[in-house]
């Protein structure tokens, strides 16, 4: 359990130094926005094509 907690800590760190990272440049953050709306998108595209059964 504490390895575990060990492994959380560290990733929350990394994650928050790529979260700074992102926000500090307007560049990430398009790029970002354009990524997730591409998801939706695809998303969507897929689920109005799929079978309803």
């Amino acid at each position: 359990m504490a390895m575990t907690f060990v492994v959380f800590v560290v990733y929350g760190v990394f994650a928050a130094s790529v979260r700074r990272h992102a926000i500090h440049r307007p560049v990430v953050m398009t790029w970002l926005r354009r990524a997730f709306a591409g998801a939706f998108a695809g998303l969507g595209i897929k689920l109005a094509f799929s079978d309803a059964s």
